[in-house]
């Protein structure tokens, strides 16, 4: 039976923030793009929440919402000097560490023997030592597995820490919601809710012939993790499963010869993610967004293609048909990767 802990920093930019500014504290507060600008929220302190703003809402509709809503520009270099403080605190703990984000992560802490192999007193101490060396808080889950973990760690924010013993899984999961399983989602969610499935227990009905039938290899996940089971292991060292560039743009891109520029220089920052994470691609998109936020997505698989920019284009072209040639606020360039040694044909500048 593994011990593993999942930290959650609480609104990690918007507490950084507050943490400097302490006159920010009790206000409402975003990070995110200036309206000017087009932009987005990147996460919003709780007060901001209660006016109904989230992550990845445009700051023109949270504005409404809040008008006296404080808006800061991200700092990235900020948030990530203090999320590799963060981390090394864990790796004091367990060399198990697998980072989510530059806030949040899972720990295996089966095999460390401090705090009596306690995972709770592990957690408990990881949270004093981040408060006390960045005055920050965050919250944490305890359990046998990474999906429980991460479930937990929901369950007392902010500045919260639930356990869930083993003894505990089939209590806690049989009236979980389905919307809570790791991979659900707002597609799938449908989909088990037609079939008359918002809770575990009701999915636990279902064997898992019939999961595959419906769902596919996922199918296989959904079977095990309505029992509260995931075999995931804690992975210290991962490579990204895809690479992304996407830009949004002051004004709206209005001529097909101004997105297809755009999309010679995103293609070039592309080939530096690629080449970094020494990684080659196998699946490539193009996706973008329109002036009323609609998001469209284009890709393609082609095992035995040498991928090049003019790819790109193509798949954009086809996007732009589709679309009666509308302007465009966003444009991005996906792909997903795999390994050197995986037999793919390399991007071509």
């Amino acid at each position: 039976m593994r011990k593993i802990i999942h930290i959650d920093l609480d609104y990690f930019y918007a507490q950084v923030e507050e943490k400097e500014n302490p006159t920010l504290v009790g206000k409402p507060v975003a990070i995110g793009g200036s309206d000017k600008n087009r932009g987005v929220l990147a996460t919003c302190n709780y007060i901001a929440r209660r006016y109904g703003l989230h992550s990845a809402m445009p700051t023109s509709q949270a504005r409404k919402k809040c008008p006296n809503l404080i808006l800061l520009p991200v700092d990235m270099p900020k948030y990530k000097a203090i999320s590799q403080q963060i981390k090394h605190i864990f790796l004091r703990f367990t060399p198990l560490v697998e980072p989510l984000s530059l806030d949040e992560a899972y720990l295996d802490v089966s095999n460390v023997q401090d705090h009596d192999n306690s995972a709770t007193l592990i957690a408990q101490q990881i949270r004093q030592e981040i408060r006390s060396q960045t005055g920050l808080t965050a919250s944490a889950g305890v359990a046998p597995n990474k999906l429980l973990a991460k479930i937990a760690s929901d369950i007392n924010k902010p500045d919260g820490l639930y356990t869930i013993p083993p003894q505990n899984i089939q209590t806690f999961i049989h009236d979980l919601p389905v919307k809570k399983l790791f991979g659900v989602g707002k597609v799938t969610q449908e989909k088990l809710k037609s079939m008359g499935i918002e809770l575990c227990w009701q999915l636990q009905q279902y064997d898992k012939t019939a999961l595959v039938q419906q769902f596919g290899k996922f199918g296989h996940d959904l079977y095990d993790y309505c029992r509260g089971q995931d075999k995931r292991e804690v992975m210290a060292k991962r490579l990204p499963k895809s690479i992304a560039v996407e830009q949004t743009y002051p004004q709206d891109l209005a001529a097909f010869d101004a997105c297809i520029a755009q999309i010679s220089v995103l293609y070039q920052k592309l080939i530096l993610r690629i080449n970094t994470n020494q990684q080659q691609a196998k699946i490539h998109g193009i996706g973008i967004k329109l002036t009323d936020f609609q998001f469209k997505k284009y890709s393609i698989t082609r095992q035995s293609t040498q991928y090049s920019q003019d790819l790109f284009i193509v798949l954009f072209k086809t996007l732009y048909d589709r679309i009666n040639k509308r302007p465009i606020r966003l444009i991005g360039l996906y792909v997903r990767v795999g390994s050197n040694e995986d037999k793919q044909i390399p991007l071509l500048i």
